[in-house]
């Protein structure tokens, strides 16, 4: 390419990473930081989370390790987490909703987990589900140095769309009120529609859909939209410490079969 070629599209480059800067930044520390501090430590992120978190948060007191969670992103590693401003929004919900038994798909570190189990009225239930085994391990240890135990938060190993069919038999849930998805968003289409057909959804429970703007799940806002068995509601935010990159928490409120 010929200088005077480059210096015709500079123009183009500039723009483009004034306008994309955040998501540029965003991802150095998700991908080439990351990467590099998988490699020189020999951990996953989730792991070195977790070892800051036991070296400076008080065992027993899931708030502070929240908080520690939060600090941690900030200044050290982004850790991809719900954050605390969608934090808010989840917990205000579940403690309106007050449901006696909560199922979340995609538990990662944990950090959300905390915030359901915080927030249930007494004698609630959290079934979480984590497909992989090792981010599953280190969110085991988060839930259990917050102080819950296995009758209040249930963690289960393995894909949404292998354990949902067992649920009921399996881990006798027959029914949640609520349900984040929190996984990967491209599965909440069918993670939803199993959530239906094995009829675990009873009349006005409640589905909430984090990442629905960023990355995105449009086709599964086009179905509760359009499908006529939900009233939905967006909540914008941003991303934790990446305010500017626009995402949102999708809730629904299931009307029935009908």
């Amino acid at each position: 390419m010929s200088p005077a070629i480059a210096l015709a599209f500079l123009p183009l480059v500039v723009t483009l990473l004034v306008r994309y800067r955040h998501h540029f930044r965003l991802l150095l520390r998700t991908v080439l930081l990351r990467s590099f501090q998988d490699c020189r430590s020999g951990m996953r992120i989730e792991e070195r989370a977790f070892s800051y978190v036991l070296t400076h948060a008080l065992p027993g007191d899931p708030g502070h390790i929240l908080t520690t969670l939060d600090h941690w992103s900030s200044h050290c590693e982004y850790l991809s987490h719900m954050g605390p401003v969608k934090g808010q929004i989840l917990v205000r919900l579940v403690e309106e909703k007050a449901p006696a038994c909560v199922l979340e798909l995609g538990t990662y570190c944990g950090y959300s987990t905390l915030l359901i189990a915080c927030a249930l009225p007494p004698g609630g239930r959290l079934v979480t589900v984590e497909r992989d085994p090792r981010t599953a391990a280190v969110a085991e240890k988060l839930i259990r140095l917050a102080g819950f135990d296995e009758h209040k938060v249930e963690l289960i190993v393995g894909s949404s769309e292998e354990v949902i069919p067992r649920l009921r038999a399996q881990h006798q849930l027959s029914q949640a009120d609520l349900v984040l998805l929190a996984h990967r968003p491209r599965y909440y289409l069918r993670d939803l529609q199993l959530l239906e057909a094995h009829a675990l959804l009873p009349a006005a429970a409640t589905v909430l859909a984090d990442h629905v703007l960023f990355p995105g799940a449009p086709r599964f806002l086009q179905y509760a939209k359009s499908c006529g068995h939900y009233r939905c509601r967006l909540h914008h935010t941003g991303l934790p410490d990446f305010p500017a990159i626009k995402d949102g928490i999708a809730q629904l409120t299931y009307a029935g079969p009908g």
